[in-house]
């Protein structure tokens, strides 16, 4: 267990308390703000007592706990705070994608009757499953993170069901995309175009969520120097 200094601060223990900790920018600012008026107010009573500032200061940082003790809990929260984030990005935009696909294959013009390779049916039927399981299972992981359940292993879980599907995803879509070149061209179909870029978007934005699920979630808090 770390050792407190006679002359720490609230704001140096609260600057440490920052640098312990991984999580989204703003909801960790809101918590260590919270942690910062908690301290101040703990040392502002010490002072009615007759206490200078620096022993009162002191006093409320003892009470608080040492940073070691007491990170874990606010990380908990963090990475808590990024798994509901990262569910819900998930939950919302994964069906949206599925969505667009299905509306821009149905008003394509003759994208129903044009020829595909035997094989292209039974990809897009896997592709239109795969997003929906997991557009289910980030609503079911995000439920789950609302009532506090299994923080760290279920955001953990959702970053790498991200990361191991968007391969498989990747080759399943440029199957998709190669099967029907001959058949269709979305290139020069302006709303095929814009649902192109607009999944390559929603997809960076997933993976970007995920990496941080991985790495909020890792075992353990940064040294707090």
């Amino acid at each position: 267990m770390e050792t407190l200094t006679a002359t720490e601060t609230v704001d140096a223990y609260v600057a440490r308390l920052g640098r312990a900790l991984r999580g989204p920018g703003r909801l960790k600012r809101d918590m260590l703000a919270e942690a910062r008026d908690s301290l101040l107010d703990a040392a502002e009573a010490y002072r009615a007592d007759g206490l200078d500032r620096d022993r009162a200061e002191r006093l409320a940082i003892e009470d608080f706990g040492p940073v070691d003790v007491i990170a874990p809990g606010y990380q908990e929260e963090l990475t808590a705070g990024q798994g509901r984030r990262t569910a819900a990005v998930l939950f919302v935009t994964v069906p949206f994608t599925a969505l667009m696909w299905s509306a821009i294959w149905h008003i394509f013009p003759a994208a129903e009757t044009a020829a595909k390779p035997a094989w292209f049916g039974g990809v897009a039927v896997t592709v239109d499953y795969l997003q929906l399981t997991t557009g289910l299972l980030s609503g079911l992981v995000l439920f789950a993170l609302r009532r506090g359940r299994r923080t760290r292993v279920l955001t953990r879980s959702l970053g790498l069901l991200v990361l191991g599907q968007m391969p498989v995803m990747a080759v399943l879509c440029s199957a998709l995309v190669w099967g029907s070149r001959h058949a269709v061209d979305l290139a020069s179909y302006p709303p095929g175009t814009v649902a192109t870029y607009l999944s390559i978007g929603l997809w960076a934005w997933q993976l970007w969520c995920a990496s941080r699920c991985l790495r909020f979630s890792a075992k353990g808090t940064a040294p707090a120097v």
